[in-house]
C-alpha cells in the first residue's frame, strides 16, 4: 500500500465535527427523555397491556363450583394466538370459504397493495403538475390538498352517498351495481375513496423532493438531447427516490390499520372489505378482549415486519440525519481498512514463511 492510500483512507474516515452535538450524548439523551417518556406512556404501556391480555380469555360462563355466573378472566398462554390459526370460525367473502382472520388479513394486504400503487401513481403524476410554473398554480396545489384535509369518517360518509344504489356513480356508469353491499364492488368503492383521499398525501412529499433537484440539471440534460421520459428515468426517479420511499412507507403503515373507511362507507359485518382493525375491534366489542388483542398483537407484528422490509430493502431512510449517515459510513470504512489490513498481514506472513 503507497504512502497516499493510508492519508486518503485517513482523510474519508475523518467525520465533520459538529459542535452541537459531537460528544454530547448525554446531553441529547436528557433533551429527548421527555419525548421518550411521552412514547412510553401513550405506546409503550397500551403494547404492554395488550400482550398481557393476550394471555387471558374472559369467562362468562356458570361456574361449575358455585353455580353462579363468572366474569372473570382466566390464564390460557397462547391458546389464543393458536386459535387464530386453527380455522374454527369460517365465513365467505371475495375469496370463498376461508377463517375470518386469514379473509381479513387477505383483505388488509390487497387494500394495501392496490391502494399504494394506484397512489403512488397519481402522486407523482399530481407533485409533477403542481412543480411546474403556471398561472393558477397555487389554486392548484390548494385544490389537490383538499381531499387530504377532509376527515376519514366524512370522506367514508360522503363517499357512501356517492355509492349508495340511486347515487351519482351508478347515474354516471349508467348501471345499477351494489357498490355497498358484501360483494367484490365494496372492495373496490372503498379502494377508488382511500385513492382520491390520500393520493395527495404522497404529492406533498414527492413535491417537496422534486424541489430539490436543481434546474441545471435537466437543462444539461436536455443539451444532451434526453427526451421528457428519459429525464423522468434517469433524473426525477431517483433523484426523489429517497423522499418517495419514505412517503410510500408511512402510507403502507396507514393502511395496512384501515379502519374507519370502509366501517364508514360500507359497515361491519361485511366481510368482502373486513380488516384485521375491524375484526380486532369488533372481537372487543364482544366481550372477547384476549382473542381481540391477540388479533390486535397479530397486526402489530405484520406492520413491524413490513417497516423492517421496507427500511432494509428499499433503503427508506426516516431520520435523514446526516451525521449518522456519516458515522454509518465512517463505520463501513473502517471494517474495510481492518479487514484489508487482515489480508495484507496474511500475504506478509506467508510470504515470510520458508
Amino acid at each position: 500500500m503507497s504512502d497516499a492510500e493510508p492519508a486518503t483512507s485517513a482523510k474519508l474516515g475523518k467525520v465533520k465535527k459538529n459542535a452541537l452535538s459531537d460528544g454530547q450524548g448525554r446531553l441529547a439523551a436528557l433533551l429527548i427523555s421527555p419525548t421518550m417518556l411521552v412514547i412510553l406512556f401513550v405506546v409503550g404501556i397500551p403494547i404492554i397491556a395488550s400482550l398481557r391480555e393476550s394471555l387471558f380469555i374472559r369467562n362468562d360462563g356458570v361456574d361449575p363450583t358455585t353455580g353462579m355466573v363468572s366474569n372473570e378472566e382466566k390464564f390460557v398462554g397462547p391458546a389464543n394466538f393458536i386459535n387464530i390459526f386453527a380455522g374454527n370460525n369460517s365465513v365467505s367473502g371475495n375469496y370463498g370459504q376461508m377463517d375470518r382472520f386469514w379473509n381479513a388479513m387477505v383483505n388488509t394486504s390487497l387494500f394495501t397493495v392496490v391502494c399504494i400503487i394506484l397512489e403512488t401513481i397519481l402522486g407523482v403524476a399530481m407533485a409533477l403538475i403542481m412543480a411546474k410554473a403556471f398561472r393558477g398554480r397555487g389554486f392548484v396545489r390548494a385544490s389537490i390538498l383538499v381531499p387530504w384535509a377532509i376527515p376519514t369518517i366524512v370522506s367514508a360518509l360522503m363517499w357512501k352517498l356517492i355509492f349508495t344504489d340511486s347515487g351519482v356513480m351508478n347515474k354516471v356508469l349508467g348501471t345499477q351495481i351494489l357498490w355497498l353491499a358484501d360483494s367484490p364492488a365494496a372492495f373496490w368503492a372503498v379502494v377508488i375513496a382511500d385513492v382520491w383521499k390520500t393520493a395527495p398525501f404522497i404529492g406533498l412529499l414527492t413535491l417537496a423532493g422534486l424541489q430539490t433537484i436543481p434546474a441545471e440539471v435537466y437543462e444539461a440534460a436536455r443539451v444532451d438531447g434526453a427526451t421528457a421520459w428519459q429525464q423522468f428515468v434517469r433524473i426525477t426517479l431517483p433523484m426523489v427516490k429517497p423522499t418517495l420511499v419514505v412517503a410510500v412507507l408511512f402510507r403502507t403503515l396507514d393502511t395496512l390499520r384501515m379502519f374507519d373507511l370502509p366501517w364508514g362507507m360500507v359497515g361491519p359485518q361485511k366481510y368482502s372489505v373486513e380488516t384485521l382493525s375491524m375484526f380486532a375491534y369488533i372481537e372487543a366489542g364482544a366481550g372477547r378482549y384476549g382473542p381481540a388483542a391477540a388479533y390486535s398483537i397479530a397486526l402489530f407484528g405484520y406492520i413491524v415486519l413490513i417497516a423492517f422490509l421496507f427500511v432494509k430493502l428499499l433503503g427508506a431512510d426516516v431520520i435523514n440525519d446526516e451525521e449518522v449517515n456519516a458515522l454509518r459510513e465512517r463505520k463501513k470504512l473502517q471494517k474495510k481498512q481492518a479487514r484489508s489490513a487482515r489480508l495484507q498481514k496474511t500475504s506478509v506472513t506467508s510470504g515470510a514463511m520458508p
